[in-house]
């Protein structure tokens, strides 16, 4: 995330009261080089929640962005409630995190952070309950990972992501819907982005700032990444503003709030992230506006929404249920 004046954004008021974490770059999961293939307003009153991702990611073998290899851990020893005196995870924190960036928390020990609550300006509350603490260290919910430290992550616990889905009807040439051929249903279209750290197409998505509700990151993220809000000359970014206020204002559909599976996880901090889907129906809202790659995306295009996508991290589950919410082929 760049560091410059968001006021424009920050200014639009769509309730959802989640505060969270900073964290400079996109959402979770694990890059594969090249692959393409309640609340309130903001969310509709029949939200869908997936169950949680399996605990597989995260325990990849070598640590994502590293040389360090995890301490292997099989299935039936990932659960903390099994006893495993063997257990010698290693330790590992980024030289990125060490220097102390100011999206990142200090080591234990130099200060004393409170945890299942919130920090002043930081929540370290999990959308999945609270969380255990040994000695003085917080337990990832979803088991062992083979890992201590931070590894790539800045907080302690979990680290709040927003990931805003924002789709459209594909329309043939006279404005109709076009409808698969295998199963007869219409076929939705949304923003993704090919992220610049690992080629891969995702939904435009990624931290939220202390403070910050989670409202104000889905709408902020999709305007940098998606609309290189940042890079727009005033009359753009009035018009920009307008456009996805709208869109953004408009009732929402929230997909998924929970852990994620990410080989940025650790047994002391983990990804965890809220998705909504924002549909723009008529095509007459942010379909409009000229799509132009920012932020952390090298590319950015409407991409059908299909079960053959190959997607970053679990964002191909997130489309699933967005798709067959609103009756679309998958």
């Amino acid at each position: 995330m760049k560091t410059v004046s968001r006021n424009w954004v920050a200014s639009v008021h769509v309730a959802l009261s989640l505060i969270g974490l900073p964290y400079p770059t996109g959402t979770s999961g694990i890059c594969r080089k090249n692959a393409i293939s309640s609340t309130s307003s903001l969310c509709s009153s029949t939200s869908v929640y997936m169950s949680p991702s399996v605990h597989i990611k995260a325990r990849s073998p070598v640590y994502t962005g590293s040389d360090t290899s995890r301490f292997p851990v099989p299935d039936d020893k990932v659960d903390w409630e099994t006893d495993w005196p063997q257990y010698k995870p290693v330790h590992y924190t980024a030289p990125t995190v060490l220097k102390k960036p100011v999206w990142a928390d200090p080591e234990i020990g130099a200060f004393s952070p409170q945890f299942n609550s919130l920090d002043g300006s930081v929540d370290r509350r999990s959308h999945e309950g609270p969380y255990r603490i040994q000695n003085g260290n917080p337990l990832n919910p979803h088991g062992r990972t083979g890992l201590q430290g931070r590894g790539l992550l800045g907080r302690w616990g979990p680290n709040h992501a927003a990931d805003p889905i924002v789709t459209r009807w594909k329309r043939d040439s006279s404005g109709q819907h076009v409808h698969h051929t295998n199963s007869q249903l219409p076929i939705l279209q949304f923003v993704s982005i090919k992220r610049l750290d690992c080629g891969e197409w995702a939904i435009p998505g990624g931290m939220v700032d202390p403070g910050e509700r989670i409202s104000q990151t889905l709408q902020r993220e999709f305007s940098e990444e998606a609309l290189n809000s940042l890079q727009a000359s005033p009359s753009d970014r009035e018009n920009i503003q307008k456009r996805i206020t709208e869109l953004f204002n408009s009732e929402g559909l929230q997909v998924y709030k929970g852990y994620v599976d990410d080989p940025r996880n650790t047994d002391n901090a983990w990804m965890e992230t809220v998705a909504v889907n924002f549909h723009d129906e008529s095509g007459n809202s942010v379909s409009e506006l000229p799509l132009q790659a920012g932020d952390d995306a090298g590319q950015v295009s409407w991409i059908d929404i299909d079960s053959s996508l190959a997607l970053y991290a679990n964002h191909s589950h997130f489309l699933e249920t967005v798709a067959k919410r609103r009756n679309a082929h998958w």
